[in-house]
């Protein structure tokens, strides 16, 4: 099989990384790739938000199968045109990509699917904003209505920094606050059979302890030994296959990954929001436990067949990703710095190293490109372990100015995370 994936960041990386490890796929095509893709994938130069573009390179090189990693291209309808050259595409049409691109359209699709999320109010104007925040109170949440990378998000209790935030985004949905920890969940999805994988949970926040500025995700683990044993069964009942049902009834099948980002809360679980797509880094610490071909899992997908897969099989071990991060950032990174100790990094047994902001320098040396610029990863036997084994990686990796959290797992690790209990009817 001849796969072709388009991206350039962690969760491409991933990707690339476990296709390789799947006997039934034979070549693995990137584009545009960066630095660390360079090394596993043959890399290809493509607008990736022109569909065109996307299906001519696609036909040129005999793709068996397109993944279509971020949700630009996906949202830009990327997808619809690899399909309409009739080349198997893992990823949503435009119309299904909307459950990303618009958190509006996805508060209707979960209203009428009877999906339980935050309350919410669709604002356009100051004066609805306005209304909304004195409406929900403290602490505010304001979430740009369109794609924003993963930090069109403010949650804060400053109400002056939450109305700017909503003035500066155009269309914002204002939702009440949900307690409790958050938890991502990942599916494949044919648009009618639906296979979960193992929940993860990210850190979103720049700084240890949850301080400082939204992100797009500084690290993340898996497995969630917190959670009750029932708790995918129950999201797959009462969240995503009644979505998946809806936007199949609307004419509009979803087909690819659906991230369901949920807050466990003292009233249940509540959908926190969707993206359409894997998520990034929290999909990295999942990967690595694969232990069965994801290839032939995605193009089952693609091609409508998933019902007749046999089904990933995952490792029992612990995974924790933890990113390295750019001076400056998430407000304004700095680029163009070298990474040294990459390849010591990778010989610890058990971690893996995966790029996003990278790139080759015109020595061909590796530098800095991105604001997140690369993620450790390590497989151990419990959290602690993986924890050890992901930080003895980072630690040999230099990068001047560079910051990354040192929390990741921890509170997991030591017993610590807990589900807000129900109210007391009484």
């Amino acid at each position: 099989m001849r796969t072709l994936v388009i991206g350039s960041g962690g969760r491409e990386h991933a990707i690339v990384r476990r296709l390789l490890h799947d006997p039934d796929v034979t070549e693995v095509h990137a584009a545009p790739g960066n630095a660390g893709m360079a090394a596993d994938a043959t890399i290809h130069q493509v607008d990736i938000n022109r569909g065109s573009a996307v299906a001519d390179l696609a036909a040129r090189i005999a793709a068996d199968l397109v993944v279509i990693g971020p949700e630009a291209p996906l949202v830009h309808g990327v997808a619809d045109a690899v399909r309409a050259r009739e080349i198997p595409c893992f990823g949503p049409s435009a119309q299904a990509a909307r459950l990303e691109g618009s958190k509006a359209f996805a508060k209707e699709v979960m209203a009428a699917a009877g999906v339980p999320t935050a309350m919410a109010v669709v604002c356009d104007t100051v004066d609805q904003v306005e209304a909304a925040l004195d409406r929900f109170g403290a602490p505010y949440v304001v979430k740009d209505d369109g794609l924003a990378a993963g930090k069109g998000v403010v949650v804060t209790r400053d109400r002056t920094i939450a109305l700017a935030h909503a003035k500066s985004c155009g269309t914002v949905v204002i939702e009440e606050y949900l307690d409790g920890p958050e938890v991502s969940l990942f599916c494949v999805t044919d648009g009618e059979s639906v296979v979960p994988f193992p929940p993860a949970q990210d850190f979103k926040r720049a700084h240890d302890g949850d301080a400082g500025p939204n992100t797009g995700g500084m690290g993340a683990y898996s497995p969630l030994p917190w959670l009750p044993d029932d708790f995918v069964d129950d999201v797959l009942a009462r969240v995503v296959v009644p979505t998946i049902d809806e936007m199949r009834s609307r004419g509009t099948p979803f087909v690819g990954a659906l991230y369901t980002g949920l807050a466990v809360t003292a009233r249940g679980v509540r959908v926190v929001e969707f993206n359409a797509r894997f998520g990034d880094p929290d999909i990295q610490p999942v990967f690595a436990r694969l232990r069965s071909g994801l290839g032939g899992l995605l193009l089952a997908a693609a091609t409508g067949r998933l019902a007749e897969h046999p089904g990933p099989h995952w490792d029992p071990a612990a995974a924790v990703s933890v990113v390295l991060a750019a001076p400056g950032y998430p407000e304004a990174p700095r680029t163009g710095d070298p990474l040294t100790g990459l390849d010591a990094a990778a010989e610890l047994p058990g971690v893996d190293v995966l790029h996003a902001g990278t790139r080759l320098d015109s020595g061909g040396s590796i530098v800095s490109s991105g604001g997140r610029v690369l993620s450790v990863t390590a497989l151990g036997a419990d959290l602690d372990a993986a924890r050890d084994a992901a930080y003895a990686g980072l630690t040999r990796i230099s990068l001047d100015g560079g910051h990354h959290r040192t929390d990741i797992a921890l509170a997991a690790a030591r017993g610590e995370v807990t589900v807000p209990a129900p109210p007391d009817p009484s």
